[in-house]
């Protein structure tokens, strides 16, 4: 068990810096909606989006954040879930 963990760390780790030198590389850190629609307008600059936002964030730092608070809060249920079964389990 303590070995699995350790190589379980080691892994993320390996991808936690393998994400951060990849992204020093490429310079911008945008988000891939913002790539996706460089690409778009790239192809054929006419195109209309079919919708439009229901309502912007005033800033980059508000959507980030609003981001990471989709984030945590996914991050909790799964996490509630997997404490669920485990508990599950070890009542079994």
């Amino acid at each position: 068990m303590r070995n699995r963990n350790i190589v379980l760390t080691i892994i993320l780790i390996a991808l936690i810096l393998a994400s951060l030198i990849i992204g020093a590389n490429n310079g911008d850190l945008e988000g891939a909606d913002d790539k996706a629609e460089d690409i778009v307008m790239e192809i054929d600059p006419d195109y209309e989006p079919w919708f439009e936002h229901i309502w912007e964030p005033p800033s980059g730092e508000i959507e980030s954040a609003i981001f990471a608070i989709q984030a945590a809060i996914g991050g909790i249920i799964i996490g509630y879930v997997i404490g669920v079964m485990k508990g599950a389990k070890n009542n079994n």
